[in-house]
């Protein structure tokens, strides 16, 4: 069985005449005739009572017709799907994030993804570190990541989305918590909550620099697998925690006060990466949408090809 054959006998079924129905196939009359005698031999029944007179639907005839149009129609959504993902109408696009800093962002897009381009399935994927995001975008494992690092290898290009400053953040009922403001060198001795140590990790390297300036050692009681973790660490009187600014946008404990630091020199960026050489064709339209939703800038660190 095939479709063109499905078709012809629909446009005679339709029109219950071989002629109307090759003048609409745009066919001569005789291929219409042996394409129907084919799906009749193909099938082993009659499809049609044929007269000098008339052309009637048998009974097999009149069964085949619903799954006929529902054969060709799902025909013509396959080749419309296939036509969408090839423009970059549909697809899937997935974007790896870490926690409680981004997430309000990612809500953002998605929501922006789903109206803007119905036909893209948009993944998101959540962990907890965003380094391994970054090396998830050159494995091909993923399509953007978003994260801060200090560097972006060849073969990524970025766009720095967010400007973040760093914050401290204490328990409610700690000394320092009706400030507003903290210099490292106040830190000596403190407890503190860390996320886990990694290779790139921008936090563990601001904490390592800025607490080694003020003359003192980290004194890292606590590892917390994210930043979700870590405040409610922080609030439970386990220890402070060096964080970003955006995580104090986005988390609102009671038990958790956020101070600036006044060390800090180096800006930190949140970044959004993807690989240069992807081959998605839904990417480029994601890409286009977060830099209207993200406006941010081009970042003049990552390498160029």
């Amino acid at each position: 069985m095939e479709i063109q054959q499905l078709r012809v006998f629909l446009a005679v079924a339709e029109e219950l005449h071989f002629g109307r129905a090759a003048e609409r196939l745009h066919l001569a009359q005789p291929p219409v005739s042996r394409m129907v005698r084919q799906l009749e031999r193909d099938l082993g029944v009659d499809l049609f009572v044929r007269s000098t007179r008339s052309v009637r639907l048998t009974a097999a005839g009149a069964a085949l017709v619903a799954p006929a149009r529902e054969i060709l129609a799902a025909t013509q959504r396959a080749r419309a799907s296939a036509l969408a993902a090839e423009r970059g109408e549909a697809g899937t696009v997935t974007l790896a994030y870490a926690g409680a800093s981004t997430h309000v962002l990612v809500g953002v897009l998605a929501r922006e993804v789903r109206r803007a381009h119905p036909g893209i399935e948009f993944q998101l994927n959540s962990q907890d570190f965003a380094l391994p995001a970054l090396a998830r975008v050159l494995r091909d494992e993923v399509d953007i990541s978003l994260g801060r690092w200090d560097f972006v290898p060849a073969g990524v290009d970025a766009r720095i989305i967010a400007e973040e400053h760093l914050v401290l953040a204490v328990p409610a009922s700690h000394r320092l918590a009706s400030r507003d403001e903290v210099r490292m060198a106040e830190l000596a001795g403190e407890p503190l909550v860390a996320l886990p140590p990694h290779e790139g990790s921008v936090l563990g390297d601001r904490l390592r620099r800025l607490s080694l300036g003020a003359g003192f050692d980290p004194d890292i009681v606590q590892r917390a697998p994210d930043s979700w973790t870590a405040m409610a660490l922080v609030g439970a009187e386990v220890g402070c925690s060096l964080t970003v600014s955006s995580v104090a946008e986005n988390v609102t404990d009671p038990h958790v006060r956020f101070l600036r630091v006044l060390d800090e020199t180096l800006p930190i960026y949140l970044r959004m990466a993807w690989r240069r050489t992807s081959e998605n064709p839904a990417l480029p339209a994601v890409l286009a949408l977060a830099e209207h939703v993200w406006p941010g800038r081009p970042d003049e660190a990552a390498p160029q090809a």
